[in-house]
């Protein structure tokens, strides 16, 4: 199992109560009769009102996962954020370049971890499918290497508006819901390359096999006691309209670190411009230039490359963060030489240069 995390960093709070501020009820629940005409009061509003006027105050991690996964209200759960009609852009919908890049980490593992016969790879909260997208074309490319593998797909997706769009882009169909009561998942169907691919609601759901995981902007939407994130691309206060806006939080990679508990070994974080250089983008990026006569892919390319680099923009702002099995770095040449003072380059592509071997 090999896990690849790509989030924004920064601490995460420690408070352990921290509850939403009385303040805020002085303010909306003074009467629980607010006109029907203030768009203020959403229907996750109302259900937040009458939860805290029935158990008292809420920590600041529960407000997060109630407005954000809620199962009738959630903002996850029936709508599309994502794009330039949404709250907020990611980097698979800036640069197809992206998801490229990670299609080849995946293989680069693969390889050097012995070229097992089959493995899942199992993304946990996959957007619009976009990313998947862009990592499967790498893997019909390079079909060759992989022919005597078989790959089956697994998402992770609470949203049932985010698995429909996911099903059209990865499927180019709409895939009925499972009705099997026997089986973990919700949908199944099959890719436009013909691979199986499954949703599931929960981790736990799926199938315990030989898999490589991705967690592209997830665990920064998970409930934390600190957030804040967006709405119409920009930031929002996170006391009002709740279950309209994103929620997201800066990721604590020590954290998450000292969760694994030493049953892993961890890499990372390294700034995403740093991944991204190691992974070969500026080749990728001049490869694509060449073939292109039109001028505006050309300059919708420049432009999503500096947005995936500049260190004002992504470049630093977001990082990479990988949990491998010991024995992918044991005897590695990341190990400290006696002779030397700093470890050797990481032998994992992204952490160190890209070496096919």
């Amino acid at each position: 199992m090999s896990v690849l995390a790509r989030a924004g960093a920064g601490p995460l709070s420690a408070a352990a109560r921290a509850v939403v501020p009385w303040l805020w009820r002085g303010k909306y629940f003074s009467s629980g009769k607010e006109p029907a005409e203030n768009s203020l009061v959403t229907p996750m509003l109302r259900h937040l009102m009458y939860k805290i006027k029935s158990t008292g105050p809420i920590t600041v991690a529960e407000y997060m996962r109630e407005v954000l996964t809620n199962p009738a209200k959630g903002y996850y759960v029936y709508r599309d954020m994502l794009g330039e009609k949404g709250d907020f852009i990611t980097s698979p919908e800036i640069s197809q370049i992206f998801g490229e890049l990670l299609g080849i980490w995946f293989i680069s593992e693969w390889m050097a971890t012995g070229k097992s016969a089959a493995f899942q790879l199992v993304e946990l909260g996959p957007g619009r499918g976009t990313l998947a997208g862009d990592i499967l074309r790498v893997f019909s490319q390079l079909g060759s290497v992989l022919k005597n593998c078989d790959i089956s797909i697994h998402l992770v997706e609470v949203s049932q508006k985010l698995s429909e769009i996911q099903a059209l882009t990865l499927a180019e169909e709409k895939i009925p819901l499972e009705r099997n009561a026997g089986s973990p998942a919700y949908m199944k169907g099959v890719t436009k390359s013909g691979i199986p691919i499954s949703w599931y609601r929960d981790l736990q759901d799926v199938p315990k096999e030989y898999s490589f995981y991705l967690a592209h902007e997830f665990f920064d939407v998970l409930p934390v006691h600190k957030f804040q994130g967006f709405c119409g691309h920009k930031l929002h206060d996170v006391l009002i309209a709740p279950g309209t806006a994103d929620l997201t939080a800066d990721v604590d990679f020590s954290y998450l670190r000292r969760m694994a508990q030493g049953k892993v070994a961890s890499l990372g974080p390294v700034q995403q411009q740093t991944f991204l250089k190691n992974m070969g983008i500026d080749v990728r990026l001049k490869v694509l230039l060449d073939k292109s006569d039109d001028p505006s892919m050309r300059q919708q390319l420049l432009q999503g490359y500096d947005m995936l680099m500049n260190p004002k923009k992504m470049g630093e702002r977001f990082n990479f963060f990988a949990l491998l099995p010991h024995q992918r770095l044991h005897g590695g040449s990341h190990q400290m030489n006696a002779r030397q003072s700093k470890p050797s380059p990481s032998p994992v592509a992204g952490f160190g240069e890209l070496v096919w071997r």
